[in-house]
């Protein structure tokens, strides 16, 4: 591993050459003797840590503070001070200095400092390389070439910054909107927190109070003599991950509200309020702002959850990305049945690009995970996936004469085809004043299937 590299901004001689003879045989160690002459090189590389001298001419130490930590936020800084001034100690601290030393320099207390201050960048480095190896190891939502989910993957890094912003996953089923939730918690401040993850479509409305906040013991009948901690207890520190969000009943998403307001909630039966630090993600397949526009959710609430709103493209969007997610499942369960594959066969490859992915990642899993058991090595053949015959099905359906030749043209089908049903049903319900069963007369389907594709189409 190379020596860290420290930079010593001075403007006497004598205190830089003295720190750099001292430094030299551990540290690469460059000095400066201004402020000016020091950003100009940090443009091109920065230092690991820096001791920066208060009082330079031009530019002074507290000015050059904000530049570094505005253009370089992880680099150490030390200030140098020539004597026990509190106000500008107490102002650089603020401004994000590490700490501080009085001249005449003490050079065993610098040597600890200098110390202390790489032990939190060695630390810094080993928690982001722990959670590196831990989105590779379990997020294949995040094998990614499209520049579509590689938008996605930027922001999962930049809003995973913060503890506690809500946010707001959509997007088909079988997406990774779970494991993108996961991939925050593991980049977030929270990481050695719990990620607690409700099904809020599989708790009955009469249990959701008490399943999320708890009860005190003989709350109700046939409760717990002892009394029970709500998930949302159990996520303190952590994360609480609410999937299935757009299913809550109204009474659920009142008290859910009332806890996002004001990060305070009262078991059931109980009369102590209870205070939670909690990040709260969210996810959902549904169009939760159509469902605020039939005033079936929330709009405070809709406000509360999708603070940051992540919206996950379905894998027929992102086809670049098909191949490296299935290489990566074939891996996975090629390591797990004791079987070496040492990749996909060309019809393989062929069949998996040109399928439609309804059930997008998990079904694809699903796929690689039943041609992996069934295959043998070295390839996963065409017949190992079990997808030809759907195929056929497909190219010998109605109304696809002229499909290569659009194909050809580089034009997605499934793309172009969901587009076309969407707009239809757009313009069925606003003539019919957003009345699914007036909409799906209009277009002479039943009511159950409207709703099914409307849902589908996230409308």
């Amino acid at each position: 591993m190379p020596p860290y590299s420290i930079a010593i901004i001075d403007d006497e001689e004598h205190v830089r050459e003295g720190i750099a003879l001292a430094l030299h045989t551990r540290y690469a160690v460059t000095t400066f003797a201004t402020a000016e002459e020091a950003l100009s090189a940090f443009e091109r590389e920065s230092p690991d840590l820096i001791l920066l001298d208060v009082g330079l001419p031009g530019i002074n130490g507290i000015e050059a503070l904000k530049i570094i930590k505005r253009d370089h936020p992880e680099t150490v800084v030390v200030m140098i001070t020539a004597y026990e001034d509190l106000e500008t100690v107490i102002s650089s601290m603020k401004l994000g200095a590490w700490d501080y030393q009085v001249k005449p320099l003490q050079m065993e207390g610098l040597l600890v400092t200098i110390e202390n201050g790489l032990q939190t960048i060695a630390l810094r480095k080993e928690i982001q390389a722990l959670q590196e190896k831990s989105l590779r190891d379990n997020f294949p939502c995040f094998v990614a070439e499209s520049e579509a989910i590689i938008d996605v993957v930027d922001l999962v890094k930049k809003v995973a910054q913060s503890p506690d912003t809500s946010i707001l996953i959509t997007g088909e089923t079988g997406t990774g909107k779970e494991l993108i939730a996961g991939a925050i918690h593991h980049r977030s401040p929270n990481f050695k927190g719990p990620l607690i993850t409700v099904n809020c479509a599989a708790i009955p409305d009469e249990l959701v109070e008490s399943e999320l906040f708890g009860y005190e013991k003989g709350a109700f009948s046939g409760a717990d003599a002892k009394g029970k901690k709500g998930l949302v207890e159990e996520a303190a520190g952590g994360t609480l991950f609410l999937d299935e969000v757009g299913d809550l009943s109204p009474e659920a998403q009142a008290k859910l509200l009332r806890f996002l307001e004001a990060g305070e909630y009262y078991r059931v039966g109980g009369t102590r309020k209870m205070h939670v630090q909690t990040r709260v993600i969210s996810a959902t397949n549904k169009d939760l702002e159509g469902l605020v526009r039939q005033e079936t959710f929330r709009q405070d609430l809709y406000y509360r959850l999708a603070v940051i709103n992540i919206r996950v493209p379905a894998l027929n969007r992102r086809r670049e990305d098909i191949l490296p997610i299935a290489r990566n499942f074939l891996f996975e369960f090629g390591r797990k049945f004791g079987k070496k594959f040492t990749g996909l066969s060309t019809d393989a490859e062929k069949t998996l690009k040109s399928y439609n992915w309804e059930g997008n990642i998990r079904q694809l899993k699903n796929c690689l995970e039943k041609a992996t058991l069934l295959g043998e090595p070295p390839l996963v053949t065409e017949h190992d996936l079990g997808l030809t015959r759907c195929l056929e099905r497909e190219a010998h359906s109605p109304g696809t004469s002229g499909l290569p030749e659009l194909r050809d043209q580089g034009i997605d089908l499934p793309e172009l085809l969901e587009d076309t049903e969407r707009n239809y049903m757009e313009r069925a319900l606003q003539l019919a004043d957003n009345n699914e069963t007036k909409a799906a007369r209009l277009l002479r389907m039943s009511r159950d299937t409207f709703r099914y594709r409307r849902k589908k189409l996230l409308l």
